[in-house]
């Protein structure tokens, strides 16, 4: 695990300056304590990073959940203490899915919508950022939907930031972007020390010097308190503990509590169980996560948060996607990063303030660039439209909708070719030939699986048989057949006799009669 360190530091740097005001933006979008980001973020890095198979993912709070969460605690009242008790119910029912081996579920998502997963949240990420960049930070952090929780939508969002555009905020920016494409495409390349020390560490060492120079009238800029990180400050040790909040077990005689533990659980888990599979595609060894020991893994961590006051936890793929493109090669960089979270929050939270949020836009939009290159739109455009309209309606609907409706949306595409194979490609018809009589013979073979799906297919070919033809249904091939075929090959067979149509059938095998 520490064979790579002088790979796996620099990248749990820029991990957690990308997950700490992330865990703050869910945080306030979900309508929780702040802190209970902070604590989800530690224990997604050190607990989860320990327990899960997973080298290059992190986990933390999650925007998808951001939603639900909120909704949750309006429907407790506000009662942040039950809503835990749901959260740690969550976790125990992760656990138990875990167990279960549920995790094979990973392995029905396809590629095209993997891809189109991936390069949505690139996309999505870059647009959410975009008023961050410009100064403009009345949107929250964390709210990684199309409609937001303050009335605006992603496209308004970027309209009102370009009309309110603070100067200090863009110079940063600028700035930023410099550094970070100067050290991408030529120092890392001129010497080993420039890839030790990563472009997005010096970015925010830059943010944090202008922001010094801008409160101290050096520079003739301003940022106010919103357009930079804000960690809640502890005076004391005592303090910092005082945050922490314990669930109310009192709680679990409400039948709502249960069913928000279960919504959760499932939740997380399709989110975890896809970033898995996003992670391990982006993953430069392809190495492949055990799903169901991540699934526990996240069920520890989820009943943990829950148990001292934190949201729940899933793989992030903002934060994954980070660690891999700043060079994270095992799990180090995930578990690092949360003693940075854990460390940071007790000790340096009045410097973590200072760091402007346009500099960490700047790291998001070349994470968000290595997720939706171009070259990827014209290679999955290359295999063809049965690849790329899955990939393109995944991309399109995560940008208009949220993560989990893009997914639904891109599987329902990709299903609908596969039942559109399915539907051609479940029988053959030999070219008619004529017996010695001069009868004409039509052989219909049928595939190894030929499902209730087929029967339309298969019925419209029988039906184009001309009157005082033979026809040989073969299933010889066949393992197995739909019921629904079967009737309607013994229905033809009824039909035919009317249209002096020969029917002769091999290893056919009628579940009534047999």
């Amino acid at each position: 695990m520490f064979k790579d360190l002088n790979r796996d530091l620099p990248a749990s740097i820029v991990v957690f300056f990308v997950a700490l005001p992330l865990c703050l933006g869910i945080a306030l979008a979900s309508g929780a304590p702040l802190f209970s980001g902070i604590i989800a973020g530690i224990i997604g890095g050190i607990v989860v990073g320990m327990a899960s198979g997973s080298p290059l993912g992190v986990s933390g709070p999650a925007a998808g959940l951001a939603v639900i969460v909120f909704n949750a605690i309006e429907e407790l009242g506000g009662n942040w203490e039950f809503f835990l008790v749901a959260v740690v119910i969550g976790g125990i029912i992760q656990l138990i899915l875990g167990f279960a081996k549920a995790g094979f579920i990973a392995y029905f998502f396809p590629t095209s919508v993997i891809k189109g997963m991936l390069t949505g949240i690139g996309l999505l990420i870059i647009l959410k950022q975009i008023p961050h960049a410009l100064g403009w930070d009345k949107d929250v952090l964390g709210d990684f939907a199309f409609s937001q929780i303050d009335g605006e939508n992603t496209f308004t969002e970027i309209v009102k930031a370009f009309q309110n555009i603070t100067p200090g905020a863009l110079l940063i920016t600028v700035i930023s972007m410099a550094i970070l494409i100067l050290w991408e495409m030529v120092l890392t390349k001129k010497h080993k020390i420039f890839q030790l020390l990563q472009g997005p560490i010096v970015v925010v060492l830059v943010g944090i010097l202008m922001y010094y120079l801008y409160q101290s009238g050096i520079l003739n800029f301003s940022l106010n308190s919103t357009q930079v990180v804000n960690i809640p400050v502890p005076d004391s040790a005592g303090d910092f503990f005082d945050q922490f909040t314990f669930p109310d077990f009192s709680a679990l005689a409400m039948p709502e509590i249960w069913r928000i533990g279960l919504v959760i659980a499932i939740v997380a888990s399709l989110e975890t169980l896809l970033c898995v599979e996003a992670t391990d595609k982006l993953d430069p060894h392809k190495r492949v996560t055990p799903t169901n020991r991540e699934l526990k893994a996240q069920g520890l961590g989820n009943t943990l948060s829950g148990l001292i006051g934190g949201l729940p936890i899933t793989q992030v793929i903002v934060r994954s996607s980070a660690n891999i493109a700043f060079g994270g090669k095992t799990k180090m960089s995930a578990i690092i990063h949360g003693f940075f979270l854990l460390i940071s929050a007790i000790t340096i939270a009045n410097v973590l303030n200072m760091i402007p949020l346009a500099s960490l836009a700047a790291i998001l939009f070349l994470v968000g660039y290595k997720l939706a290159k171009p070259s990827l739109f014209k290679q999955m455009y290359s295999l063809g439209r049965e690849q790329f309209v899955p990939f393109m309606v995944t991309v399109v609907a995560i940008l208009l909708t949220d993560l989990l409706q893009g997914i639904a949306a891109g599987m329902i595409v990709g299903g609908f070719f596969t039942l559109y194979h399915s539907y051609r490609n479940s029988h053959h018809m030999k070219e008619e030939i004529s017996d010695e009589k001069g009868v004409k013979v039509y052989h219909l073979i049928l595939a190894e699986e030929v499902s209730f799906f087929n029967k339309a297919s298969v019925i419209k070919e029988l039906d184009r048989i001309p009157p005082g033809s033979k026809v040989v249904i073969d299933c010889t091939k066949s393992v197995a057949i739909s019921y629904d075929v079967i009737e309607a090959i013994k229905n033809f067979e009824v039909s035919a006799k009317m249209k002096d149509i020969t029917v002769e059938k091999i290893n056919f095998k009628d579940p009534v009669t047999n």
